[in-house]
């Protein structure tokens, strides 16, 4: 499934992988969305299919430019890498954005989520199944319910932070399920990706500078077992997601996007742009982030009234739209060519 790609397909790739790492932050948005809208969704779940029993043996063997050809790493290297961008960088534009910006940013992301409803829903072309709406159906049932769950307290247990990996990546391979909603949910949003995230940014400048004093750091050095730890878990679910999937898209396929438009139709709950922030209390004590700031465990939706700033939010629900089909449009040219 590999392809010849130009320069500008692959600078186009980085891109891809910059939109899925920041859509992936975003609680409620999946960055398989963009995968999905993009046009690589088959090749990326089909590239980590290819991390098997065959790519350990080329691994072990030294074999690697056979096992960089094997798991189509030109397209990976490329998305990984824009992934990685967005997750050390530019998500700290959006952080800024979502904090002065909030309801544009998520009547954006809600237009963005139409659009991929409209984009996936016409690759049925009408041949709409029995068994296809029961599948659709369920799907809008799981993420409408999945938007409603209360969240769980922290938990730093090194078993849990593995679990919370493989449940995490549900975000990539599955359109339309937030992998950072469901970490709120399971009460490690701020634990796995801003705690044990700025525990490595500090500990990387502690070694650029020379100082190894984080070595007697326990704290330090628990939260870097816990990164560890969910990393491991989300390559894991990765390769398990992913081959599962290939083998529901190849058998499956119609009934797979219908539960995947599904799960999108759900998740539009979860990013709806008016709603105000509340906070959850577990046994007395509100949940709290590094700095003792109580952290944001729900959302009560309201209905806008007519204003310029609700005039303003549908203006960028639109743009998210047009942003979809912007994508749509330059998928479509890519796989023409």
């Amino acid at each position: 499934m590999q392809v010849q790609r130009s320069l500008s397909d692959k600078i186009f790739l980085v891109l891809k992988g910059i939109a899925m790492g920041l859509a992936n932050k975003i609680p409620g948005v999946s960055g398989g969305v963009v995968a999905f809208v993009a046009g690589f969704y088959e090749e990326f779940i089909y590239s980590f299919k290819r991390i098997n029993k065959t790519a350990f043996k080329f691994l072990i063997a030294g074999r690697f430019k056979s096992l960089y050809r094997y798991i189509n790493g030109p397209f990976l290297s490329l998305l990984i890498l824009g992934i990685v961008i967005s997750f050390f960088s530019i998500s700290k534009i959006l952080d800024y954005l979502l904090t002065r910006y909030e309801i544009q940013v998520w009547a954006c992301f809600f237009g963005m989520i139409i659009g991929s409803i409209y984009y996936i829903n016409k690759d049925f072309e009408g041949a709409w199944s029995k068994t296809s709406r029961t599948a659709l159906v369920i799907g809008t049932l799981v993420g409408i319910s999945i938007s409603f769950f209360d969240p769980a307290t922290e938990n730093s247990n090194l078993l849990f932070v593995f679990l919370c990996g493989i449940i995490s990546v549900s975000g990539m391979t599955l359109p339309g399920l937030s992998g950072s909603f469901i970490m709120m949910l399971m009460g490690n949003y701020v634990l796995l990706l801003v705690d044990s995230v700025n525990s490595l940014y500090d500990t990387i400048a502690d070694v650029f500078s020379g100082d190894f004093s984080f070595i007697h750091n326990p704290a330090r050095i628990h939260l870097l077992k816990v990164l560890v730890s969910f990393t491991l878990g989300s390559v894991t679910g990765l390769v398990t997601f992913s081959n599962l999937l290939s083998y529901l898209i190849k058998h499956f396929k119609k009934v797979t996007y219908a539960s995947i438009l599904g799960f999108i139709i759900g998740s539009l709950g979860v990013v709806w742009p008016w709603k105000n922030k509340v906070y959850a209390v577990h046994k007395g004590e509100f949940l709290l982030d590094r700095n003792g700031n109580q952290i944001i465990a729900t959302y009560k939706r309201y209905l806008p009234e007519l204003t310029m700033d609700t005039f303003w939010a549908v203006f960028y629900i639109f743009m998210g739209i047009l942003l979809v089909l912007g994508l749509e449009w330059y998928g479509a040219k890519t796989r023409k060519h």
